[in-house]
């Protein structure tokens, strides 16, 4: 890996942020301070300035198909999406932003690559924010002049640096999976948005590596105090991105800093917002909706568990109040292992106990534990 610090590994930066940060373990308090980031208004959602973060997902629907694409922003809104992101590939696209936006409940994003009069016209259109990679978007002076109607407008820009848009010397200098080069080539466009007095930036710098995305965002939380947009770049299925973007997001909400994020996966957008939204509540984030508490089975299981689980989670996908559900295989262990449930089952031979903070309050016959447990669930949240 190249350096461009006169550092034979290229990255001493990272170790002393890292031996810093180590220093100051002492110092941490539980939860753990998010960072102090600007807020930046989206539309009618606020990213930064300690508000809650908010989950994001992109359409893959042609943009220029408007029944399909609002179709799809539909479904992501009902599933809980904050904010959306369309694709802008030509001027036809372009032309059919404001009649999307005039029909979705959230703020709209425009994603534009290369051709910068194509976010122009987004501008015109209404939309929300502007996301460029500024390294594919060419001349600084089209940068310049994407900032001035930007501001002109009212909206905010987001810069996103990712391996496959590092500037060519940047690239030489660095290579394509040094942290330090996607600081560089963020605070270079930065500063050409800045020149405009331009300050509604939100910065996002992705890699397919979970280490390269950590480190690039630990390094510039020193360095500038706009909002991130977290997010593991072609992080793979929904199995395996899932799994990835939650150890690379994980890893960075809990240390503060995040202010919006996005679970990239190829799958049906809908379920990058059930991710997002699972990696947030796991990390009490977000409050919102019932969180499954289930054992992994072993010898002492007597019923199908994992059946009922599945079951169970996919009946109450559509509540909004808090609630943690505990489904528990084990009669003896359940209940104190899932005592921080609000409600559970544990299921024994042929029967199950219902309990309530880890209190046993009524014995269930087996073929009637699901619906025993989903009419409580649905009491304990008016069904909501």
């Amino acid at each position: 890996m190249k350096s461009g610090s006169g550092s034979e590994t290229g990255r001493p930066a990272i170790r002393e942020t890292r031996h810093r940060r180590l220093s100051n373990t002492m110092q941490l308090s539980y939860p753990p301070h998010r960072r102090q980031s600007r807020a930046v208004k989206i539309g009618n959602v606020i990213i930064g300035g300690g508000f809650p973060v908010t989950v994001q997902s992109m359409t893959n629907t042609d943009t220029r198909d408007v029944a399909a694409t609002v179709a799809q922003i539909k479904a992501l809104e009902e599933a809980g999406c904050d904010i959306v992101r369309v694709a802008v590939p030509d001027e036809d696209a372009a032309s059919k932003l404001r009649e999307i936006k005039a029909r979705i409940n959230i703020p709209l994003v425009a994603d534009i690559h290369f051709r910068y009069q194509l976010a122009l016209e987004a501008i015109r259109q209404g939309v929300d924010k502007i996301r460029i990679n500024p390294g594919n978007i060419g001349e600084d002076w089209k940068v310049r002049e994407l900032t001035s109607a930007a501001k002109e407008a009212g909206i905010a820009m987001r810069v996103g640096v990712n391996s496959g848009s590092l500037p060519d010397d940047i690239l030489e200098k660095y290579g394509a999976e040094n942290p330090e080069g996607f600081v560089e080539a963020a605070l270079r466009q930065v500063a050409i948005l800045e020149e405009k007095d331009f300050h509604d930036i939100v910065i996002a710098l992705k890699s397919s590596s979970v280490i390269t995305t950590y480190w690039a965002h630990i390094l510039l939380a020193e360095k500038v105090d706009y909002p991130f947009h977290l997010g593991i770049t072609e992080s793979g299925t929904l199995a395996t991105g899932s799994i990835k973007s939650a150890a690379g997001l994980g890893a960075l909400l809990i240390n503060g800093l995040g202010d919006t994020i996005r679970v990239s996966l190829s799958a049906d957008p809908v379920e990058e917002i059930r991710v997002g939204k699972a990696i947030l509540k796991s990390l009490e984030l977000k409050k919102e909706g019932v969180e499954i508490i289930s054992c992994p089975t072993c010898g002492r299981c007597e019923i199908d568990l994992i059946n009922l689980a599945e079951a169970i989670e996919s009946k109450t996908r559509h509540y909004k109040t808090p609630l943690k559900v505990a489904v528990m295989g084990c009669s003896v262990n359940g209940p104190g292992e899932a005592r921080a449930a609000d409600v559970g089952i544990a299921g024994g031979k042929g029967f199950g106990f219902l309990f309530k903070k880890g209190q046993i309050i009524g014995k269930i016959p087996a073929d009637k534990m699901e619906q025993v447990l989903l009419e409580e669930i649905a009491r304990l949240t008016n069904g909501k």
